[in-house]
């Protein structure tokens, strides 16, 4: 029988509670005292900056993995296709747009559902799903909005010349921001906020490079600590948070504790974890099997420059959206061996993700280059990091098993 709740070590997670409960309900609170509340594309570089002005920032597609485990996901596919958006479409997109168009009407939502925006901030980065995502909330929502554009450059070719485009379009935020809010742009703050970001990347660098410990201290199940790198990058939430993670952490390396009592197999993931089944992640247990890296954690932490805050958070949206959505080939190719590599990878698993075919593009070429450049094998499933009926439990378990004993019979377990 398929379980869907994850088991969960990190003592971190309680706390992690704390943290997202908190995050929409001061967005609520913001509403309620006349703070301005926006919505912005997901990994939006710029998220210090409206921090640092005092305006809450709101992340439609952070909400849709929440909507996913808790289940509120079916309702708001239901009410994007009674308005005609096919279900073929990527699960972000159906369960914002469904969410958006009927959902936050509804009485009594988990956590109190989210505010409605004030303003409407959009990008032109990103992947189409994104960006017809804030064209529909446009159309529906009637808020000033301003769209600011950014070119999408590969991470290994953004030149100063893109950088300088991008705070050209920053600043006409800003300014659109001052001239609805009423409050200027207060640089020493923004400043911290950058502060605060920098220090949370290396934090969250250092968490995930103690990983490689053989036995690995946790597993990808604890992904949920990328809570704080996507929704409080610019706060003191967010450090504060990491700071109690990595003290954790290097308690368990310190005492040789692992996930599991004894590991026997190390696995890579590729793409999106499944939002509405995490639980997935414990199932390798039963090969005495642990997730220790994986292609998303990696996507949210890139150091910062304090000393030039709009120019290092152009250069952070810039790389945000091609780190993850549209990153070439050789690149992530790079990018993946070098975790096998660093973390005594054993086997990978590919999920061919429905929901987001750019990032799951190019994984028949990463398995054989894993099979032929450092004799790593890999398997690959269909899945759907949103949608559970687009994923047979059973299919998975079964790919998985004959995997599992593959890679035990290569290491004579």
């Amino acid at each position: 029988m398929e379980l869907k709740k994850t088991r969960k070590r990190l003592q971190a997670n309680k706390r992690l509670r704390e943290i997202i409960t908190d995050f929409y309900a001061d967005g609520h609170r913001a509403k309620a005292e006349g703070r301005p509340v926006v919505w912005i594309p997901p990994m939006n570089g710029l998220i210090e900056l409206f921090y640092a002005m005092d305006i809450h920032p709101v992340f439609p597609e952070n909400w849709a993995p929440l909507c996913a485990a808790i289940g509120t996901n079916r309702q708001n596919f239901t009410s994007a296709a009674e308005r005609g958006f096919s279900g073929d479409l990527c699960g972000y997109f159906r369960n914002n747009v469904g969410y958006a168009l009927a959902g936050i009407e509804e009485a009594n939502q988990p956590l109190g559902g989210l505010p409605k925006p004030d303003f409407l901030i959009s990008f032109g980065a990103g992947c189409i799903p994104t960006q017809k995502t804030f064209q529909v909330l446009c159309d529906h929502f009637r808020v000033p909005v301003i769209r600011a554009d950014l070119p999408q450059v590969a991470m290994e070719e953004i030149k100063e010349h893109h950088i300088r485009y991008g705070v050209v379009q920053t600043e006409r935020i800003v300014r659109f921001l001052e001239e609805k809010t009423g409050h200027r742009l207060d640089m020493n703050r923004l400043r911290q906020a950058v502060v605060y970001t920098d220090e949370a990347c290396r934090l969250w660098d250092e968490i995930m490079a103690l990983r490689a410990t053989v036995p690995a201290p946790f597993s990808a199940a604890e992904i949920g600590i990328m809570f704080v790198m996507v929704t409080r990058h610019g706060t003191k939430i967010a450090v504060d948070f990491l700071r109690e993670v990595l003290a954790e952490v290097k308690e368990k390396v310190a005492r040789g504790e692992g996930v599991i009592p004894h590991e026997r197999l190390r696995l890579f993931w590729d793409n999106i974890p499944l939002w509405h089944n995490m639980a997935v992640f414990n199932y390798f247990e039963k090969w005495d099997a642990v997730v220790v890296a994986e292609t998303y954690s990696a996507a949210w932490s890139l150091r910062l420059d304090p000393e030039r805050p709009m120019e290092t958070l152009v250069y952070k949206s810039l790389v945000s959206y091609p780190l993850v959505s549209c990153v070439s080939l050789e690149k992530r190719l790079e990018l993946i061996v070098k975790a096998v590599r660093e973390y005594k990878i054993d086997g990978a698993i590919l999920h061919s993700n429905r929901s987001c075919k750019p990032i799951s593009m190019g994984q028949m070429d990463i398995g054989r280059v894993l099979a032929e450049k450092l004799g790593c094998p890999s398997v690959m499933f269909d899945g759907d990091h949103m949608d559970g009926d687009r994923f047979s439990f059973a299919q998975f378990q079964t790919r998985i098993d004959a995997f599992m004993e593959m890679l035990l019979e290569r290491k004579n377990l």
